[in-house]
Parts: structure tokens; sequence; C-alpha cells
């Protein structure tokens, strides 16, 4: 008995000892592996998500990187800030409120790009719904001096417009040309098929008027894609005044525009095999003059790239938009304003009559 009693003691001692052996081991194997891990973690170089490019930092780059990136110099840059200043848009003595010049940078890299908010987040350092609240506040404001901005010609100037018209085309008492732009959208979820137009995409109309340097002198903004040019003129805020307004000066329009309602619109005649040629040099020279409202709606979705496909649904917002670029249009050309897609010329925009 005495010697199993010493065999069992014995073979406890040694299961005692192996377990103490086996925990040291494994601690030390342990350690080996959590230093030999801390190794390769310093070895390999952290991979840090940047937020953007530094925003700020936008303010340092050359004229020409700088109107690459926001479509406006720092000129035009400084001026758009002040005017939204002086409309009570910096609050930046607010808890949490985004500094002016990251809102007016933030929106004005929106509307010159196609970024989601998720992208706009991570390149201005602000929450996804900061940025959208951002856009939306700059687009009211902004849409509030539109009067200022966009407006009809005085006595004077309609003087000094119809004779650039003349050496442009050569007829005489034109002040401006009118014609429909369509920007494309996604469906709205109410009256989706309204929106739908001839060429087979959704859009919304811009109504635009131009004199002859491209420069918008009056806008509408809101039709259906599915509605004719000719029916937004009559239901237009300017046809009201038109009378009024134009004083005896004429428009140039394509043949969406051909009406006995449309005095004031110059309109080529239709081609039915019977022109004369004094018809035809007369559809030449409107052809000559109308190109100006063309080559501003082409302008206008190269510069403010956001308007080549809308993804809103929200068509207040849409609305916004649009009359916002078309101020911004108007406010910021100038010899800089060359699109870096086409140095020679934003291509005409013609939409055929959809």
């Amino acid at each position: 008995m005495a010697d199993r009693a010493a065999f069992v003691c014995l073979c406890e001692t040694f299961y005692c000892q192996r377990s103490r052996v086996l925990a040291q081991l494994n601690e030390e194997e342990e350690e080996e592996l959590r230093v030999r891990n801390l190794i390769v973690q310093s070895s390999i170089p952290r991979i840090i998500l940047k937020t953007g490019v530094e925003w700020g930092r936008l303010f340092d780059m050359d004229e020409r990187t700088f109107y690459r990136h926001l479509r406006v110099n720092h000129a035009q840059f400084d001026y758009i800030t002040e005017v939204l200043r002086q409309q009570g848009l910096d609050r930046e003595q607010e808890d949490n409120e985004i500094p002016l010049k990251q809102k007016v940078s933030l929106f004005l890299w929106y509307l010159a790009n196609q970024n989601s908010f998720r992208e706009l987040s991570d390149k201005f350092d602000v929450a996804q719904s900061s940025a959208h609240r951002c856009v939306v506040e700059v687009l009211q404001t902004l849409c509030t001096m539109v009067p200022t901005f966009i407006n009809w010609f005085t006595e004077c100037e309609k003087l000094s417009v119809s004779a650039a018209f003349r050496a442009m085309c050569g007829i005489e008492n034109i002040i401006g040309a009118i014609d429909g732009c369509h920007i494309k959208l996604q469906r709205p979820p109410i009256r989706g098929g309204d929106y739908l137009n001839r060429k087979g995409y959704y859009s919304i109309v811009l109504q635009g008027i131009v004199d002859s340097r491209g420069k918008f002198r009056d806008i509408f903004v809101g039709a259906p894609g599915r509605v004719h040019d000719s029916r937004i003129l009559r239901k237009s805020t300017f046809f009201e005044r038109s009378a009024e307004k134009m004083g005896g000066y004429m428009l140039l329009g394509d043949s969406a525009y051909i009406s006995r309602e449309y005095a004031f619109i110059t309109t080529p005649k239709r081609d039915n095999g019977a022109l004369t040629i004094h018809d035809q040099r007369q559809n030449t020279q409107i052809s000559r003059g109308r190109v100006v409202v063309e080559q501003a709606f082409g302008r206008l979705k190269c510069k403010w790239r956001r308007l080549r496909d809308l993804q809103n649904t929200r068509l207040d917002v849409v609305v916004m938009l649009i009359m916002s670029a078309c101020m911004l249009h108007n406010l910021c050309a100038g010899p800089i304003d060359i699109c870096e897609d086409h140095p020679a010329g934003c291509p005409r925009h013609e939409d055929e009559n959809i």
C-alpha cells in the first residue's frame, strides 16, 4: 500500500510540473507571437483614409487650377462669399457651424461635379447630412438673389445689344435669342410620366432668353420635359409682360415659336421647297444670331456638370439648382471662362425641339 501511495504521489507531482512547464511554454510562445506581430505591424505603414484633399489648400492653388476645381476664380469666389455673408449665411459664431468659405467651396464643388454626398462628406470633412444641408442652404439663399443677377434690359442696353446683334447676324431690332433646354433628371415620384420627353429620357425644361454675349436676361424653370417649347413660353412669367418688356424690339427663335401669338419672335420660314433666295438668306441670318442661346446652354452644362444628369427627385431642389447655375453663369462669365474639356468652345446645345 505504501508503495502504491508513493507512486500516486509521484504521478501527481509529475503532472503538476508538466502543467507548469506547458503553461510556461505557452506564455513564451504567446509573448514571442505578440512581439513578432508588433514587429510586422511597425514595418507596414498605416493606411489612413484621408478626408479629401484638405479643402483649405484650394486657396493656395494658382488661378487656373483653382478655377478647374470650383469653376470660379479667386476674385469671383470672394465676391460670392461676400454676397452670401451679406445675406446672413455667415454664422460661424454658432456651435458646430460650418465656416462660410467651406460652405461656398462645398457648394461650388457640388455644382461643378457629379460627386455623391458621401464623397463630398469625405472631401470637406463634414457629415453627409451637413453636406446636404449646406447645399440646400446656399441654394435657397442664391435663389432669393436671382432677380439681381438675371434682369431684363434697360432702354440703354436695348440699343447697344440690338447693335451687337445687327453686327452679328444683320437683322435689325433684335435684343435676344430664346430657346428651351432639357435638363436630365431621375423620374419624379409624382406624375413622373409628364417628364418623359420625346427623346426617351426624363427631363425638366429651362427656358432662357440671352443677350448677344450669351448672358441670361430671363429664365423660366420647371416645366416637365413632355411639354413643347411653345406651350412653355405661353405659361411663362415673361409672356404675361412680353409687350411691355419688348417695347417694339424682337427676339430670335427657332421653328418651335412659329405662331401669331409670338409676333415679337423672328423665326425661320419652314423649308417647303418653295423658299425664295431672300427667305433662305434670312433663315441663315436667324440661325447665325440664334447660336448665342445654344452656346449659352452648352457652356452652362459644361461648366456646372451637375446639370448634365440630376439625380435629385425633389423638384424644388432641381429648380433651385438650375436657377442658381444660371445666376452663377451670369456672375462668373469672364476671360478665364474656358471649358477644360472644350478649349476651342463648348459644343452648341441643340434639343431639336423635343
